[in-house]
């Protein structure tokens, strides 16, 4: 801090120039670009669909609104949009309002200026305390944005008439950066009004008072499409206020949604035990929230977040973890049979609709059944497994389930070979146990959902048959 400008003249001699918010945003953008570099490194499966829309408004200087169900990553965008802004920039001290040290917008910075000239002393501000956000609710008001009458400073004496006696709200603090409104369309129209005045006409009116306050402020905001597209949430001039529209979506394919979820997953693991994730259990949990987006008992207005894989994933790896732990194991390797666990962590993140009530742990079985066969398909060709189908023939039954040991799944190898080398394929040859009994209930539960396993419940154990 001690190298940076502290007064006015010292300013003035650096060099520094002043610009504008959407100025620095789109030459920084500009900066990046040339040098191959990405903007946004931190969302994935955009790359090709929003990202692009969203540098072009970066670069066309435009106010951004985003339109999409929840968990899409557009409050993250948002948030990340501050890597563009210069790291530093200068104030007046003391502004409420980060004043541009060249052109003051409040009159405490003006007066300052006009009094001390070169020697007004300069402050410098980071980048991430340049954004601003707020959630719309109905009862946001204009003091929440806006600002409000001071009841102190009137105590104080001064006249209603003085500038000097508001307390800035959100908006005006965010002067020189960047303000995100979240789920816009839930503001009332009074307060839409007079968020498009300080916006758009520049002036507030504040208790009948009316300050104009140049703002310089980059708006981004996010609305649900149905909220947004409904006649009468939004009002038209504020609609008009956003140079670019971009719509967000869920990840387009199983291992997008894999790689989001291993990022944002908490790490579960603790001394002592280590956790591992075969690829086709993470698929699986992945498949899950894709299906879910497609099925029609969801209500797919609310969405099926990314955060409903993430905490599947949370809620799989915990289940093994107490599993383990209770077998005396010190290796967790999720299973099949820990995939029931997920009602938990799935009933309260999406809304089931069935005309029986009760039946939601019914609706996420069948999506789970669906889910474990679409990625049994992918990784085994059920034809190649007719010897393994023909080992059951007569009376043998396998069990499964959270009691049954990895050391029970390993001899079950010894007692049917033709089922090893497909285990092999799956494991990668690794021969820990863990793996393996996370591998067998994999194959078995593919062939009972191929039709080619009969299976039945017996207590907590799952049984697997012939089916002769």
């Amino acid at each position: 801090m001690s190298e940076r400008p502290t007064t006015l003249g010292e300013l003035r001699a650096s060099g520094w120039v002043s610009r504008s918010v959407k100025d620095e945003l789109r030459q920084n953008a500009i900066e990046r670009i040339k040098a191959g570099e990405p903007l946004f490194d931190s969302v994935l499966g955009y790359e090709d669909t929003v990202l692009p829309q969203l540098e072009n408004a970066i670069l066309a200087g435009h106010d951004v609104i985003f339109l999409g169900e929840r968990g899409q990553a557009k409050t993250r965008m948002i948030r990340s949009l501050t890597d563009l802004l210069d790291e530093w920039m200068p104030i007046v001290a003391g502004s409420e309002i980060n004043d541009d040290p060249y052109g003051p917008v409040s009159k405490p910075a003006r007066d300052l200026v006009a009094e001390m000239g070169d020697a007004t002393p300069i402050s410098w501000v980071h980048r991430d305390e340049r954004y601003g956000e707020k959630l719309a609710t109905p009862d946001t008001s204009i003091a929440d944005l806006i600002g409000e009458v001071d009841p102190i400073k009137i105590a104080e004496g001064r006249h209603l008439s003085n500038e000097e006696t508001i307390h800035f709200g959100l908006v005006p603090r965010t002067n020189r950066g960047i303000f995100a409104i979240n789920e816009l369309p839930d503001l009332a129209e009074r307060i839409q009004v007079g968020l498009l005045n300080v916006l758009e006409e520049r002036d507030v009116q504040i208790r009948g008072f009316k300050l104009r306050l140049p703002l310089d402020v980059l708006l981004f905001a996010s609305a649900n499409p149905d909220d947004y597209t409904n006649r009468g949430r939004l009002i038209t001039p504020l609609k008009d206020r956003f140079g670019s529209q971009i719509r967000t979506h869920y990840p387009l394919t199983v291992a997008t949604e894999v790689t989001i979820a291993l990022q944002e997953a908490r790490d579960l693991a603790v001394p002592g035990l280590e956790v591992r994730l075969p690829a086709y259990m993470t698929e699986i949990v992945a498949e899950f929230s894709q299906l879910a987006r497609r099925n029609p008992h969801i209500n797919q207005r609310s969405g099926v977040s990314v955060r409903l894989t993430v905490a599947n994933l949370e809620t799989l790896q915990a289940n093994a973890m107490r599993r383990a732990l209770q077998h005396g194991e010190t290796i967790v390797v999720p299973r099949v049979s820990d995939l029931d666990a997920l009602a938990a962590s799935t009933i309260g993140k999406v809304e089931i609709e069935t005309i029986e009530e009760g039946r939601e742990g019914l609706v996420v079985e069948q999506i789970l059944k669906a889910a474990v066969l679409g990625v049994f398909r992918e990784h085994i060709a059920v034809e190649n497994l007719r010897e393994v189908v023909d080992s059951f023939d007569g009376d043998r039954l396998v069990n499964a389930g959270e009691d049954v040991s990895s050391a029970d799944y390993v001899a079950l190898l010894a007692d049917i070979p033709a089922l090893a080398p497909h285990i092999t394929a799956l494991t990668g040859g690794d021969t820990t146990p863990e793996v393996v009994a996370s591998a067998v209930e994999f194959v078995l539960e593919g062939l009972h959902l191929s039709k080619r396993l009969n299976k039945d419940a017996v207590g907590a154990r799952a049984q697997y048959r012939g089916r002769g």
